[in-house]
């Protein structure tokens, strides 16, 4: 196995949301994203009125094989298991900018992972790389609503290159957000947040990842009784090489798919709560596996 195939795979969970998953293979720095891919569900493009709100996303993700650049099994005895509970607070303001409600955020992963290798174990628990930034909510009609935002992804997970799991990636990313929603009680609901990762290099090991494109979505139809059914994931693709010591890492960039169902309720009281199942497919050069997700959003 080569020296960039033993370095570590991050998979944060919420928010976010980021916890941080460490396993060995390719696409980006060890195969892994700042943002927990998949995280979000339906409601992601709808801001609420102003206020503050709490979220709490709760994540159990798993793998036990690993992908190469042809998208084949990779010959290794390799398991990651990862639990994140997550808590996010939004401040959505009185204030308005072309139209829109000025918000802020700020998500604070909290981790459980365990990673095993070719007869190596390791386990780590704590804090991930939080993230936070601004963002503009518009709301087009009754049912249509978007959001505009910057995320900050900041290196506050514990990192040691030397490690098997890590809780962080060791360096900084900037995030545009684009999400929408499209919410009927009683009909069709339509959701995607698309965001593009511009990561920084990580000083411990002269490694910079490349730039990821990936997108969060939802698909589900209401019953009119607060109960919205459908099918959930999210699609990830790496859009440029990586680069260590100034030379391109070739043959190395990330994708993949997930889907499985998706649900929401929503409470008369204002809180609602949203789940799902997703499995990875079509992956290159990362882990394959599958997410449970949680998500709870309460008014104060």
């Amino acid at each position: 196995m080569t020296r960039r195939t033993n370095k570590l795979l991050v998979i944060s969970t919420l928010a976010s949301v980021s916890a941080a998953l460490a396993v060995p293979v390719h696409a980006t720095e060890g195969g892994g994203t700042s943002y927990p891919l998949g995280a979000e569900n339906y409601m992601s493009g709808a801001m609420p009125p102003p206020g503050f709100y709490g979220q709490l996303f709760v994540n159990h993700y798993e793998a036990d094989n690993l992908r190469g650049n042809d998208g084949k099994k990779l010959p290794v005895d390799f398991r990651v298991r990862a639990n994140a509970i997550t808590p996010r607070l939004i401040w959505v303001s009185d204030y308005t900018l072309f139209g829109a409600s000025v918000a802020l955020h700020a998500i604070v992963p909290l981790v459980d992972l365990k990673v095993d290798l070719n007869g190596q174990s390791q386990s780590k628990q704590g804090l991930g790389d939080v993230i936070f930034g601004p963002a503009l909510g518009f709301h087009h009609s009754e049912k249509f609503h978007s959001i505009l935002a910057l995320d900050m992804i900041a290196p506050t997970g514990r990192y040691d290159r030397r490690d098997l799991a890590n809780t962080g990636r060791n360096y900084g990313v900037i995030e545009p957000v684009y999400a929408m929603s499209y919410v009927d009680p009683s009909g069709l609901n339509l959701d995607a947040k698309v965001m593009y990762d511009f990561n920084r290099e990580n000083p411990a090991t002269d490694y910079r990842s490349g730039q990821e494109f990936h997108v969060d979505y939802a698909v589900g139809w209401g019953l009119g009784n607060g109960w919205v059914l459908g099918v959930g994931g999210y699609y990830y693709r790496q859009t440029t090489d990586d680069r260590q010591n100034g030379e391109t890492v070739k043959d190395n960039k990330g994708r993949a798919l997930a889907i499985g169902p998706s649900i929401k309720y929503t409470s008369k009281e204002g809180w609602f709560v949203t789940g799902k199942w997703e499995q990875e497919t079509e992956v290159r050069n990362r882990a394959q596996g599958n997410a449970y997700w949680m998500k709870l959003t309460v008014p104060f």
